[in-house]
């Protein structure tokens, strides 16, 4: 979408967010619609009614002065005045109350969307509306894999067995370095507060694989005792490590035959030796650069393989949307929105290529880096203080999407943001390493 997208426009982009958004939970029963108690995910119905929440605050109560459509909504759906643990113990509605109250605010919203002018203020807010719920449809696709529950059907998605096998894509990257612009330039119709704006940054040289990390790659490092050897462990990871009991990564185990299997939902698969290594955490991934004599790259560094190019790679960002160009996303250049139910091979989506040479620096596997989530220069809330300010300091930076994320949420500069020991995001990683 660009800057002047139309109300309507708007309308049908958000409409497309609830369908997937019900899609991820229409086979949940009501006893999986609150799901176990974990530090880790929400319970589902009270995501899918925070979602309706948000939508209502910022689209109507904030932006149209409209009385809340419900009375008790902030005491039930705010996230940033209900504690975390405490979401199971809410006297939450019934199901058909919560999508009712769904339904009721969309239809309002669509249908304002539809019928009046539309100004730069309702665009950005209508934007970050819909950003926020297809955040929360990628979140309750990680929440199924965590309790184990079965792969979402999802419209229009494809067979996961339809993926192929692949191959390595192996090699780095050479990046010269210089000064480059971090960040997101103002042309772009929206970005996050934590993303703004374009600063000038100094790289030095590097090199950064061309491909994520395979499972086959990870498993040799799981093999080679990688859990038990301290020495590839920050102190922070291996503290973690101790804690966790962690000998692989989480959703994996050894056969008797010693094969080893991975958990994808609810089905043991075998490891599939080219497809990219998924729920690690960032400990984990420092531990394995370590193994490997490498490291994570830094955000600047990601981002400057991302969006620089063949002719100045170095000097400045080019200003490219993706590392394609600024074309949109399609299932051709990436693994994206669901339209495969399973991660792709790390060559696969060749037409995704940035001008550098690395592959699927958008979309498959998000990929953690070296940086601590920090604000950038003069940087200053937007209205929906609690996304970025609350987070800096003891989060780790991610970078590029992965396959349940939604196209229209990235961009080259698109900052995401966990915790170092969250193993259950869909998650991994490239390797970096300084020049040669």
């Amino acid at each position: 979408m660009t800057a002047d997208v139309s109300g309507r426009e708007l309308a049908e982009a958000l409409l497309d967010a609830r369908r997937r958004l019900l899609d991820l939970v229409a086979d949940l029963d009501d006893r999986e619609m609150l799901g176990p108690r974990l530090s880790i995910v929400n319970p589902p119905l009270w995501e899918i009614g925070h979602v309706g929440w948000f939508q209502e605050k910022w689209l109507l109560r904030q932006r149209r002065k409209v009385p809340p459509l419900r009375a008790d909504a902030d005491g039930l759906f705010d996230s940033a005045a209900i504690a975390h643990d405490t979401r199971w113990d809410l006297a939450l509605p019934r199901r058909d109350e919560v999508e009712g109250y769904l339904n009721k605010v969309l239809d309002v919203v669509v249908a304002q969307l539809h019928e009046e002018p539309v100004d730069d203020t309702t665009r950005y807010f209508a934007w970050l509306v819909l950003n926020h719920e297809d955040m929360h449809g990628e979140a309750l696709a990680y929440t199924r894999q965590t309790h184990g529950w079965p792969k979402p059907k999802i419209a229009g998605s494809a067979d996961a067995s339809a993926v192929g096998v692949g191959s390595p894509w192996p090699g780095d990257a050479e990046i010269p370095g210089g000064t480059f612009l971090l960040g997101a330039p103002r042309r772009l119709p929206f970005v996050f507060d934590n993303e703004k704006w374009a600063h000038r940054v100094e790289v030095a040289p590097f090199r950064i694989a061309k491909a994520a990390v395979r499972q086959e790659e990870f498993l040799e490092f799981v093999e080679a005792g990688g859990y038990r050897r301290r020495e590839w462990w920050s102190q922070a990871g291996w503290r973690w490590k101790e804690a966790a009991s962690a000998e692989h990564p989480i959703y994996w185990k050894k056969q008797s035959s010693g094969r080893w299997l991975r958990r994808w939902f609810d089905c043991w698969l075998p490891l599939e030796p080219n497809l990219p290594v998924i729920h690690v955490n960032w400990h984990e991934a420092t531990a394995y650069c370590g193994f490997r004599g490498r490291r994570l790259p830094t955000e600047a560094e990601w981002e400057l393989a991302a969006a620089g190019t063949s002719e100045r790679p170095s000097r400045e960002s080019s200003n490219r949307v993706h590392p394609w160009g600024d074309e949109p996303a399609s299932p051709r250049r990436a693994q994206l929105d669901g339209t495969s139910l399973c991660c792709a091979p790390v060559d696969a989506h060749p037409e995704g290529d940035g001008s550098v040479g690395c592959r699927q620096m958008e979309g498959n596997v998000w990929e953690w880096t070296a940086s601590d989530f920090l604000p950038y220069p003069a940087f200053s809330p937007d209205p929906y203080r609690e996304y970025s300010e609350p987070w800096f300091g003891d989060h780790k930076a991610l970078r590029g999407g992965c396959l349940f994320t939604r196209s229209r949420l990235l961009r080259n500069t698109y900052r995401n943001f966990y915790l170092p020991d969250r193993r259950d995001i869909w998650a991994g990683f490239r390797t970096a390493a300084d020049a040669r």
